[in-house]
């Protein structure tokens, strides 16, 4: 405790000042991209796809982020996180910009993949940032609120969207998402420079001169354990997200119900963020990963037994309120385990493990509901998250900072 108290009031401070230009950003972008993600299938299906061309078109965002996790991490490392994160915002306001008129299925495929791609880029230089700005006792609260502003965009974006829809037309849409995507841009010019010290450290000669390969094989065991429990965590987290409306389809739900169900359960989600941090930078990661797995593999195995609107909406209430106390997990235990020589190289490593998580989810429902009903791909994903949860339990003590001898955080 006499830790965190003397370590807290620095960071704290300095997180007032990255507010506007680490927070602000996420909101933004994340409003943008809240409000055009639910429309690109849309597009599609007006460009002439099918409905599995148009499937493949939504996919392409997840591909761009597979794609450019590794590669963002290269460039946070020779260029710095200010100049990238300036860099995939112009990308991605590009990219909105040529859906907004394009008329060409291919080119709007195109640029749904560039958006993953600067998301990627975006997401990982936000990461590496926080990971070095902030100090140890305050740092599962920063990246918890980044998480939970990703969450409250996210949540608004759709609304948003569906009003420029109603007022305009898609390409307003889409135009406006490119414009919160250069205001981010712009508001990321603020970001204050590293600390010296740390800048100094994590600028050193040895690590400019490690190749993102040899960074990746010198952690291979940090990425089979801790790696390989961040991918559960992804998988749970992202199935969560696909298996709840096509269980309320499965059951006779309306479009409208749904999506009164998905804005419940979110609003349960973004209400968390900031105690999960607290809970984590106080107590352990462990008070926050077990629990919040523990609680969506329940959330899985009870989805099964639901039936009706009320019955449904309790489970996804429940099923956010696990993932909503975790925000920040992913980012934190890679800011835990990531080393200073190489930084941002391994968080392109790690985010990489996440996104695998991320596309994992969904496609095992897909495969399991070919062969099985779909409550048998609810309860294989119930049983795949109290795995998790178990590994988590093995693994996430061996590299938490509030289990190892305490040290000076000093200045930073």
């Amino acid at each position: 405790m006499p830790h965190n108290a003397a370590s807290d009031p620095p960071p704290s401070i300095r997180l007032r000042r990255l507010a506007l230009p680490i927070y602000g950003p996420t909101v933004l972008i994340s409003i943008g991209m809240g409000a055009v993600v639910p429309l690109i299938a849309l597009s599609a299906l007006d460009l002439g796809a099918t409905v599995t061309q148009a499937a493949i078109v939504v996919g392409l965002i997840g591909f761009g982020q597979l794609c450019g996790d590794l590669p963002a991490g290269a460039l946070a490392q020779r260029f710095g996180e200010k100049r990238v994160l300036l860099a995939a915002c112009i990308v991605e306001a590009a990219a909105l910009l040529v859906a907004s008129r394009t008329d060409a299925l291919a080119v709007l495929a195109a640029a749904v993949f560039a958006m993953g791609l600067s998301s990627a880029v975006f997401g990982l230089a936000r990461h590496a940032y926080l990971s070095e700005a902030v100090a140890i006792g305050f740092r599962a609260r920063a990246l918890s609120t980044l998480g939970g502003t990703f969450r409250i965009g996210s949540f608004i974006g759709p609304f948003v969207g569906a009003l420029l829809i109603e007022q305009h037309s898609f390409g307003a849409t889409y135009a406006f998402a490119a414009g919160t995507s250069l205001a981010g841009g712009l508001l990321s010019l603020a970001l204050p420079d590293l600390p010296s010290g740390r800048a100094a450290e994590s600028e050193a000669p040895v690590p400019e001169k490690r190749s993102l390969w040899r960074v990746l094989a010198d952690h291979r065991k940090v990425f089979a354990t801790a790696g390989t429990g961040v991918f559960l965590i992804m998988i749970a987290r992202a199935s969560r997200q696909a298996i709840i409306p096509l269980w309320a389809a499965f059951q006779g739900l309306d479009a409208t119900t749904t999506s009164i169900i998905f804005g419940l359960a979110a609003g349960v989600d973004m209400l968390l963020f900031y105690p999960g941090g607290a809970i984590m930078d106080r107590f352990g990661r462990m008070w926050v990963a077990l629990p919040a797995m523990v609680v969506m593999g329940a959330g899985f195995l009870l989805l099964p037994l639901s039936g009706t609107a009320l019955t449904i909406g309790l489970v996804a209430c429940f099923m956010g309120l696990g993932n909503g106390i975790s925000s920040g997990i992913v980012l934190t235990i890679g800011s835990d385990v990531a080393p200073d020589a190489g930084r941002r190289q391994f968080l392109g490593g790690w985010r990489l493990c996440a996104d695998l998580g991320n596309v994992a989810g969904p496609g095992l429902i897909s495969l399991v509901s070919l062969a099985f009903p779909l409550a048998a791909a609810a309860v294989a994903l119930g049983a795949i998250t109290w795995f998790g949860a178990g590994w988590l339990a093995r693994w996430v003590p061996v590299y938490d900072p509030a289990r190892r001898p305490k040290e000076p955080v000093g200045a930073a």
